[in-house]
């Protein structure tokens, strides 16, 4: 395994589109949704450490989640968490773990992925990962990760590839990056589907970790001049000190929009390893089992009648959980809050902002 090779996992969102499951204090990437035994987190860093080295694992984290991050990852070191005091998007995240990491190795090449996406074909995602640090490890270009889409979703980004510049890897392709493309209407999508040149946004990327300080520099130096000073506390007892205060003047930003849509440095490697970005109830449904009237049930004991096409989810062990005559809906029940919702997802918006406007807040 290469000692170059580095993984950087990014764990500060709230996952505020699984409430009431997932909270401001235990958000969607500390849970087990999918109900095998291991949280999203935890299948993560598992799926990584085929990749790198044990020690080369970093997360970032919020403040708020590093003893959480500890809890379902004990075997990570303490130092290996970086916790950001504030949420400023990607771009900073990206900009601490990519200036630390070069300070401790310059020859560094990084792979970054969100903390809670599912994948179904493990050891694709191993080969294609590992085949694009290998190479972003001799180039001085940005790489990310497109899935070939395999329906119109308007939940996800699009990157739509230059056809006439690429070049192919160990058998993988590589794609010059034409544009991004935020979440799309559900025409627009089909367009995308249709004409073969996009692929969906997964939020993966590679790069060596020199290239991406660079890139920083040029592109966000707003974010960067405040990172680049970096090298005198990383490692030492004032680093989070540092981290603290230059956060406070950090602005919020993408990497997206504030490196990869401008540089003319990105490429994409298209895949194929059953890529889900598990981010709402609708995703969840449509990705999991479901029985012969379409509804998906994670509960410990139901007595379902007359109902379909529904997500029936209970997070208490000795509950009996009784639906009768629904059709699109949403039932969600925990300890201390019961959803009953249309499974619309323009309805369930309307449920997270009724939340605030009617002073609920404490159940966020």
């Amino acid at each position: 395994m290469n000692n170059n090779f580095y993984c950087v996992i990014m764990a500060g969102g709230v996952g505020s589109r699984f409430w009431p499951v997932s909270r401001n204090t235990m958000p969607k990437q500390f849970l087990d949704i999918l109900g095998i035994g291991k949280s999203f987190i935890q299948l993560t860093y598992d799926r990584f450490l085929k990749i790198v080295p044990e020690k080369n694992i970093y997360v970032v984290t919020s403040s708020a989640y590093s003893d959480l991050v500890h809890k379902h990852l004990p075997n990570l070191p303490v130092e290996n968490i970086l916790t950001e005091p504030y949420r400023r998007n990607t771009a900073p995240c990206i900009a601490y773990a990519a200036t630390r990491i070069r300070h401790m190795n310059p020859d560094a090449t990084m792979v970054v992925a969100p903390s809670d996406h599912f994948i179904s074909n493990e050891n694709l995602f191993v080969d294609t990962i590992s085949c694009a640090m290998r190479y972003a490890s001799q180039k001085d270009e940005l790489f990310t990760l497109g899935i070939d889409p395999t329906r119109p979703e308007t939940g996800y980004g699009y990157i739509q590839c230059s056809m006439k510049e690429s070049t192919t890897v160990d058998g993988n392709i590589a794609y010059k990056v034409k544009t991004f493309t935020e979440k799309p209407n559900r025409e627009l999508a089909q367009v995308f589907v249709d004409s073969g040149e996009f692929l969906w946004n997964s939020g993966i990327f590679v790069w060596n970790a020199s290239t991406i300080c660079k890139a920083l520099e040029k592109w966000l130096p707003e974010v960067y001049s405040l990172f680049k000073d970096g090298d005198k506390y990383y490692g030492t007892p004032q680093e989070q000190a540092f981290i603290t205060k230059i956060y406070e003047d950090c602005p919020a930003i993408s990497i997206d929009y504030g490196v990869m849509e401008k540089t003319s440095r990105a490429w994409v490697f298209q895949a194929s390893f059953g890529w889900t970005d598990l981010g709402t109830w609708e995703s969840l449904y449509l990705h999991a089992d479901k029985d012969s009237d379409r509804n998906l049930i994670k509960c410990h004991d139901t007595l379902i009648d007359t109902t379909r096409d529904s997500v029936i989810v209970s997070m208490e062990k000795d509950k009996l959980i009784v639906v009768k005559g629904l059709e699109n809906y949403l039932v969600i029940n925990t300890d201390d809050v019961l959803m009953i919702c249309p499974r619309d997802e323009s309805k369930f918006k309307e449920v997270i902002t009724d939340l605030a406007v009617n002073e609920k807040s404490k159940y966020m």
